[in-house]
């Protein structure tokens, strides 16, 4: 085995056959000699029935599942789930809970789950609810929670804590949580929320607080990385069929009718595409991820106009990051941010209309009938379905388990199906995105029957941009310094990073 390497935010440790632990931090990396007491669990008669309900220390998730069988082991994350010993007497817990971002299915849920999971599995009665985002910590009020005020909370949308974008103050934040004796912090929002989670788990531990720091992963557009799927995008995914399915009704109900629905997809076109892959009525999916163009052969006028001679009607879905480039083009562009530091979008779905429109009409041979639908913000409100409210419950006790364990600094979420804890840095370092050259993309071409607009050309960039290098790890031979003293030596073993 070779030795540990250490940082803020992660501990790799290495074994043998290219194994590799991105492993989170622990309140004794700082806090040495705390106390563990036994975990209330092994008295929970709920629990008693289990086989083997406590999860081994050594139990770690793959991130990579597809190997060869000369392949090295790769990258892996420790397995969420509770442990023997537990850090925090369950009396001494003051725990609280942010919702931070953007609204999103399955907020209530993951709440409603976190008070729940504390209060019925480890014995803890003081939960904070913290109103308003992260401002909420130095200048809103709190909000108590108990199993009684979350107990139907999940059948909402929204969230019962508010929520906002911005207001954070690292300072401001740990002072109210030094202030109120709060130990257990619970943080659910998207990738700018994380990154100010981290931030908090930075100078907690900077001021050597026994405070544990839970991130959540939240966003609709599951344009996180490494986790499987963010919770919400279900919910999101059946939500948008009512929306494509009005679309075609309208559409085939008058001659040459057109349906142009606009979805979330600020970078990341899943949404569109899964939502497309699932209603079958659409004929043209435009994403981020694929830049398309309208005039010209091989277009999307071009394919709009063979779409309508043959069947009469059509549906076009789009992601709200769809053509932005093209906008730019012939809208004063700015870069005017949101309080999360996104840049604001122009609205492509009534400009791709309004272009729709211009061509046809200039096209008096072919008059045509247009609706368009906006139902993002109706979608990102309602409450979840059942597969997401199981999801965030899931989410939710394994923060519960991994906070009551010691663990702080890290996220939760499942890899390749197993719940997993998993270092701030690694879901905040990119975006996860619709890959075009693989086969899911593919899949959606043939049930569209739609052209790329890829050329050959960007078909090859985009190849080169998705396969990942491969570099030598050994003290010597490697190139790069940093790396080798970051990773050791796998005996030259081809490895993946």
């Amino acid at each position: 085995m070779c030795p540990e390497s250490n940082s803020e935010f992660m501990k790799v440790v290495l074994g043998d056959a290219g194994y590799v632990l991105e492993d989170i931090p622990h309140l004794i990396d700082y806090i040495p000699d705390l106390p563990t007491y036994p975990n209330p669990l092994r008295s929970n008669p709920a629990y008693s029935v289990v086989k083997q309900y406590f999860v081994n220390d050594d139990d770690a998730v793959a991130q990579k599942i597809v190997v060869h069988k000369n392949s090295p082991r790769g990258t892996h994350f420790r397995r969420a789930g509770p442990r023997q010993k537990v850090y925090f007497e369950s009396d001494e817990v003051h725990a609280c809970i942010v919702t931070c971002g953007g609204l999103c299915p399955g907020l209530n849920t993951v709440i409603r789950e976190i008070v729940c999971g504390l209060y019925h599995m480890y014995g803890v009665n003081k939960v904070l609810g913290i109103d308003g985002g992260y401002r909420g910590f130095y200048s809103r009020n709190t909000v108590p929670l108990t199993p009684k005020v979350v107990n139907d909370i999940h059948k909402r949308g929204g969230t019962i804590l508010g929520t906002s974008r911005g207001g954070h103050d690292t300072s401001k934040i740990v002072d109210s949580i030094q202030d109120r004796g709060i130990n257990q912090v619970y943080i659910i929002g998207g990738d700018g929320t994380q990154k100010g989670a981290a931030v908090i788990y930075k100078e907690i531990r900077r001021r050597d607080l026994k405070v544990a720091v839970v991130g959540i992963p939240k966003t609709i557009d599951n344009d996180i990385p490494v986790i499987d799927k963010s919770f919400g995008f279900d919910t999101a995914v059946e939500e948008a069929q009512r929306a494509i399915n009005a679309a075609h009704v309208e559409a085939e109900s008058t001659e040459n009718g057109i349906g142009v629905v606009k979805l979330m997809g600020r970078y990341s076109g899943f949404i569109a595409m899964y939502a497309t892959l699932a209603s079958r009525d659409v004929d043209c999916c435009l994403i981020p991820e694929s830049p398309f163009y309208l005039e010209g052969k091989g277009g999307l006028f071009e394919f709009m106009e063979k779409r309508l001679k043959e069947n009469g009607h059509m549906v076009i879905v789009i992601a709200e990051g769809a053509g932005q480039e093209l906008l730019s083009e012939r809208v004063n562009s700015t870069d005017q941010q949101d309080a999360s530091g996104n840049r604001a979008l122009q609205d492509v779905g009534l400009w791709i209309c309004q272009r729709i429109k211009d061509h046809f009409t200039k096209n008096r041979k072919m008059v045509t009938c247009l609706k368009y639908i906006d139902p993002t913000y109706m979608i990102r409100a309602v409450p979840s379905i059942a597969s997401d409210n199981v999801y965030c419950t899931l989410l939710a006790h394994s923060a519960v388990h991994g906070a009551m364990a010691g663990y702080t600094g890290f996220t939760v979420g499942p890899v390749n199906g197993r719940h997993s804890y998993i270092p701030f840095n690694r879901i905040t370092e990119k975006q996860n995105k619709v890959v075009v050259t693989d086969r899911m993309w593919a899949r959606l071409l043939s049930s569209t029957n739609q052209p790329s607009f890829l050329s050959p050309k960007d078909v090859i960039e985009a190849k080169e941009e998705e396969e990942p290098p491969t570099q030598l790890l050994d003290g010597e031979n490697c190139k790069d310094d940093d790396q080798s003293a970051l990773l050791g030596c796998f005996n030259c073993m081809p490895v993946t990073l």
